[in-house]
């Protein structure tokens, strides 16, 4: 998955290596039917968010924000770099890292196109910001839910715990990524002459995205698992808008990335395979090791190698894996949030770190657009460690 040879989607080579794993008996079965039975709210979740996404993306919802973005810049690359980090500052936090990477990049795309602005600086904060502010909300990312499962907190204890973090992983890597790109940054960029107007059909669906953020909020709020209430909105957003349309729902089912699902289960299966072994003892070795020094020494020391370890293993799995070795201990607020944050931001190192960084990847890719992992990793190798160090001391105030 990390070298992808041949060009081959990386669905195929995660696929493959769940298939032999499988075949070769070193995982019965039963234990990987199970494995990819209990990904189901995840599957739930994704299958609505991407649903959500591609009617955004069909209807222009995602043109109109980006539209706004361009006219709102007044011809300035900087404050336009400012307006796309806002917007998929909001997408991520209300609709997952994966709607940003995968609907909200080709839109930004088309507009900074439009602004005949250097397109890189743009994208990149697309990518970025996916990671950076999804730990706002539990609903912010897939992987919110592998980590705490049957453990997720009330929403208000979740905003307790990771607002502050959220805040300075954000504004952080908004400023290193600015910084970095300021050459990129320094002409200006043309405003905005092509006025997009939001249609009926485009208005339904960004109320029903408003709607499906709310109930997804309240089920969050009374500790309801999310991925059941994420499909069922869509489906009703999806059925209303289709038709308003009279357009053929079939269509629409063709575009949403489903090899995105048999992705996540393979993974569930490796996961599993890798845990069969004692992956779980051998981290809970670890973790009893990290907890025996002060909290400050423990947060960082955890919070670095887990952040480290998504962008070898990607930050899912290692979500499962850190996820059911936590719940081997009686609950650690402490460490659950800081396993958290390090599952979520440590991706922004490598292309590969985190599902939505892999969406996104394919994304521009579709738009004939390449980034090679070691231009991904020059930027990466400052901002996630820096965002990583502000987000865990936030999180120990």
């Amino acid at each position: 998955m990390l070298l992808r040879p041949f060009r081959v989607a990386e669905v195929y080579w995660v696929g493959a290596g769940a298939i032999l794993l499988c075949a070769l008996r070193l995982i019965p079965l039963s234990l990987a039917g199970k494995a990819v039975a209990e990904g189901l709210d995840v599957y739930l979740f994704l299958t609505g968010m991407m649903l959500l996404s591609e009617l955004a993306r069909d209807h222009g919802v995602f043109d109109w924000l980006a539209n706004i973005a361009v006219t709102h810049a007044n011809g300035s690359s900087r404050r336009l770099f400012a307006l796309i980090y806002l917007v998929g500052t909001l997408v991520t936090i209300f609709m997952s890292n994966d709607a940003t990477a995968v609907v909200l990049t080709p839109a930004v795309l088309t507009a900074v196109r439009r602004a005949k602005a250097k397109p890189m600086p743009y994208l990149l904060a697309c990518a970025l910001i996916a990671n950076a502010a999804s730990f706002v909300l539990p609903i912010s990312n897939p992987a919110n839910l592998v980590v705490f499962h049957s453990n997720m907190p009330p929403l208000m204890h979740w905003l307790a715990m990771f607002t502050l973090p959220s805040i300075a992983s954000i504004f952080i890597t908004y400023f290193l990524l600015r910084w970095l790109s300021r050459h990129e940054l320094d002409p200006a960029c043309s405003s905005s002459t092509e006025h997009i107007h939001l249609s009926s059909v485009g208005r339904t669906c960004l109320i029903g995205i408003i709607l499906t953020a709310i109930v997804l909020i309240l089920a969050s709020a009374f500790h309801l698992d999310l991925g059941l209430p994420t499909c069922l909105a869509a489906l009703i957003v999806a059925t209303t808008a289709t038709l308003q349309s009279r357009s053929n729902p079939v269509r629409l089912i063709r575009e949403v990335s489903w090899s995105v699902l048999p992705l996540v289960a393979a993974l569930f299966v490796i996961v599993e395979a890798v845990n069969t072994v004692g992956a779980t003892q051998m981290l809970r070795a670890s973790l009893e090791r990290m907890m025996q020094l002060s909290p400050a020494q423990g947060a960082f020391s955890v919070g670095t190698a887990v952040a480290f370890g998504t962008d070898l293993f990607n930050n899912l799995p290692l979500g499962l894996l850190t996820g059911s070795t936590l719940r081997t201990f009686p609950f650690q607020p402490l460490f659950a949030k800081i396993v958290l944050i390090a599952i979520d931001l440590g991706p922004n190192l490598s292309i590969t770190g985190s599902l939505a960084t892999i969406l996104w990847l394919i994304a521009i890719r579709r738009e004939g657009l390449h980034i090679s992992g070691w231009q991904f990793f020059r930027i990466g190798v400052l901002i996630m460690p820096i965002s990583l160090l502000f987000a865990i001391a936030a999180a120990l105030i």
